[in-house]
This record gives C-alpha cells, structure tokens and sequence, in this order.
C-alpha cells in the first residue's frame, strides 16, 4: 500500500477503517474490472499505476481507460459502418488482384471482411518524397477543382513568415476554389491542430474564406463535445472531384511543425504522400464522407462521384485497396492486415516507420519472419520527436537485434516521419498508421496496400533513399549502452501499454 496508517493517524478510528475498507475494496473491484476486453500487458499497466497511484491513477483509468467512442458518436459510427459497406457492397471484387499471390488475395478478403472497402485495380500512383513539391502540387490539382474539394488531416497550420510556400499554397488554392463556386469541406483533428501556434488566426482565415470546416473528435465540454482526449483522428488526405486523391503521412504545416526548437535545430520531418488517380479515389472520398457524417451527422455519398462502370472493367494500372481503421471499428484493422502479410514473407520485409511500438501480436509477427530467413529490415529514427515514444521503442531493440532483424536509425534532427512498408516484390503499404498501438487501437488512421512488383520497386527505391543516409545499428554496440540508458527505455515501455 502506498498509504501509511501513520498518514491517518489523527483522524477518529470509522475514519481510518472506512478508508482501509474502501481502499481495498476498489483495488479488488479493479483486479477483476481492468483486464476486461484488454491485452494482459495492458491491464496490468494500468494495475501498476492504481496500485502506485491509487486517487491520480483511478482518476487516470477513468479518463484513458477505455478506448470506446462516446453515446452518440459511437451511435452515429453504427450507422457510418453500415453506410459505408452500402456504399461499397456494389464493388464487387472481379479478381482485381491480379497475378498477385494467394496470400495477397487473403489479405484483400480479410480487409473487405473488416472494412467494406474493396481492392479495385485501374489505378495510378506517383509517390512524393519533397515536402514543398507535394504541396505545390496538391494546390495545382486544387485550382483545378470544377466540384468539390474534401480535404482532412490531423495537423493544419499557416506557415510562419520566416517559412513561406508550404500550407498556404494549399489554404490559397482552397479559397481561390470556393471563389469559383466550387465545394470546398475541410475537416482537421481539434487537439492535434489547436496545439499549433496561430490556431486562432488560421479558424479566421477559414472563416474569411468561407471555407466549411468541422473539428474532428473535438474536446470542447462547454459546448457539449466531449469523448476521451487522446483518441485521435490522424488521417491524412485531399480529395479532388472524386478524380484524383492524395494520401500519406504529410500534415497541412511547415517541415519545422512552427515549432522553434526544431527551427533552432533546422530538424525537418521527412514524409511520403501518394497521389493517387483511378477508383481508389472513390474509396478516399467514402472514408472521408463517414468522418463527416461522424461529426456533422450530415450524409454526403449522394454528392460525390461515384466510381463508374468504365473504371471497374478498365484493368491498365496496379490494384489497391483503401483499410481505414480505429476505434470506430472493433478488430484492429490495420494490425490484422499488417501481421498477416509479415507472415506471409518469403523473401524480405522492408519497414519504414517513425515509431515503432509493436503489440505482442506484431513483435511475433516480425521475429518469426527473421528466425524462418525472411529478411527483415525496419527504419527508424535515431531520435525522435516525442521522448516516451523514442524510450519506449528502444526498449524493443534488443530483442528485435537478437532475433536477427536489421535496425537502420536515421540521422537526427531530422524526424523521418513517413509510414510505409514493402514485402518481397508483391504488395507494398503506406500511408497514416505507425507501428504502435496508439496507431492500431486509439488513432483513426488510413492505409493502403498497393500490389505488384511495379509499385513495389517505386517503394522500395524510396526506402533506398532513406536507407543511404542511416546508421546500421549493430547488436554488440547496443549492448554496450549505459545500464541506466536501459533502465529508462524500459520504463517507458510499461507506459507504452497504457490504451
């Protein structure tokens, strides 16, 4: 216990004993309450913590611990899922995998499964590494909008004077639409975007651009908005009259984040963003409709292009397949689809990722394809923007060295910030979601898993990029790490189970 008797000494004897009784009464009562529908290593963080911190960490528990969306959006996400798979239940999937192997078309069953959402072949993809050019080119596409614009991402902020040419190319573009009579919707995470600095003048600009914007999970109780504070919509997207899409791991900001440490530092996140033309874009537009329905409980399918007959039977061009995923949905989409194809490797496993936290399930997944040959190769950061994140994803390394999987760490100030990986030569995956369980369980992310050796060489000559400029990161030098350096990872891994 970490209450003394000593601490209530003064207070009369029914005082004492109805706090002891209570105390023990709310720790048994958790024993059998907190491991309910939770992994075991997350219930017992959450144990550790009431046990240490019994008032702060029950007050914790109640706030954090359950991952649920709240009455009315989760309502609301009931009647989004079943929409959605309206949506798509015409889609059907005339073998669109190809010549791809079985485990692909496994993979692509399991996620309609999941999701609703098809694989649809017909697509064209370019893949964009340079920050400023993404976003010029975003803005192009935007001025040529004649419909509508649907825009989301989790973070938006208008670019600093020292920084021009980055977000307002795309916020100018979006004004210079809704002056030519085009639709333009916006919607943009309330706590990820209300953390930039300027958050007040960019709701101005939007309002003076006449620009229909909506929070997305926004925690404002005063008005009536409220749900668990760290569950995250964290997709990333634009969509152009239902013809051409953008998707991938870049925010609407400056590299820097307007953040004057990084400034200071010249760190830039390093990200990769599709674009995107051919029906995969339709599902784009659909997830995009059931996060606006989400928060404005209005429907928009009946106003978006739809994918069109010539598309389905037009067959030119790689397969792909949209998986949203989060707490809207109940298996953990990304994980099942993400550990299923790391079992299916032969050959190799390429992964990039600024954060890697894995799940038992995926730690598995990636240590048996080491220890059965498979190549695996995983891309990291040295050091990374958030300081529980960097010590608890070094706390695996050791384990991941062992089991003979391949660390590159990219050279610091820099954050490489983009979320992607390739197996073998089959099928590639890029997009929203890290390789952590805020990723799998809280955040509502958006992937897609692109299939063919074409797609997949673009992929990888990506990563190769990335990869000359890493640090091979050698089992015998990580050991040789402080004891105390340890000490601290392995701390901050308890916290990483914490959901």
């Amino acid at each position: 216990m970490i209450w003394s008797v000593a601490d209530f000494a003064d207070f009369p004897f029914w005082v004492r004993a109805l706090f002891t009784t209570a105390d023990f009464a709310i720790r048994i009562a958790l024993l059998g309450i907190v491991p309910g529908n939770r992994r075991p290593a997350v219930a017992m963080a959450w144990l550790l913590v009431i046990f240490f911190f019994p008032v702060p960490g029950l007050l914790l528990f109640l706030t954090f611990g359950s991952f649920r969306l709240g009455g009315q959006r989760r309502s609301r996400q009931v009647a989004v899922n079943s929409e959605l798979r309206r949506a798509t239940a015409h889609l059907d999937l005339p073998d669109q995998v190809g010549a791809a192997p079985d485990y692909v078309a496994a993979n692509s069953k399991l996620t309609r499964r999941l999701t609703g959402f098809p694989m649809l072949d017909g697509n064209s993809f370019e893949y964009l590494t340079d920050y400023r050019l993404t976003l010029q080119k975003m803005a192009a596409d935007i001025d040529r909008a004649q419909d509508y614009v649907n825009v989301m991402f989790y973070i938006i902020g208008t670019d600093p004077k020292h920084r021009r040419g980055y977000a307002d190319l795309v916020l100018d573009a979006m004004t210079r639409a809704v002056t030519r009579g085009v639709k333009v919707r916006l919607l943009f995470d309330h706590i990820g975007t209300a953390r930039i600095k300027g958050y007040r003048q960019l709701l101005a600009r939007l309002d003076a651009a006449g620009i229909e914007y909506f929070r997305l999970m926004p925690v404002r109780p005063w008005r009536g908005q409220y749900q668990r504070p760290d569950l995250r919509n964290h997709r990333k997207m634009v969509v152009v009259d239902g013809i051409v899409g953008y998707t991938g791991s870049i925010n609407l900001i400056e590299p820097g984040y307007k953040r004057a440490s990084a400034h200071r530092l010249n760190r830039h996140w390093v990200d990769m963003m599709a674009r995107i033309e051919g029906p995969t874009v339709a599902s784009l537009d659909v997830v995009f409709a059931t996060d606006w329905f989400s928060e404005t409980g209005k429907q928009l399918h009946q106003e978006l292009r739809d994918v069109t007959e010539a598309e389905i039977e037009d067959h030119e061009g790689p397969a792909a397949q949209v998986i949203p995923s989060g707490p809207g949905f109940s298996h953990e989409n990304n994980l099942r689809a993400f550990n299923h194809l790391f079992y299916s490797a032969q050959e190799i496993i390429r992964v990039v990722t600024p954060y890697l936290v894995p799940d038992d399930s995926m730690l598995y997944a990636l240590t048996t394809a080491a220890q059965r040959g498979v190549r695996v190769e995983v891309l990291v950061v040295r050091r990374a923007d958030q300081l529980a994140v960097q010590h608890a994803q070094q706390s695996y390394y050791e384990q991941l060295l062992r089991a003979g999987i391949h660390i590159y760490r990219y050279p610091d100030p820099d954050v490489l910030h983009s979320k992607m990986f390739t197996i073998d030569d089959d099928v590639g995956v890029f997009g929203s979601s890290n390789m952590d369980m805020r990723s799998f369980s809280l955040n509502s992310e958006l992937t897609v898993m692109v299939v063919g050796s074409e797609e997949v060489a673009k992929l990888d000559a990506i990563i190769d990029m990335y990869q000359a400029k890493c640090e091979h990161l050698l089992l015998k030098d990580w050991l040789a790490r402080p004891r105390h350096h340890r000490w601290v990872d392995n701390v901050f891994r308890l916290t990483s189970a914490l959901q």
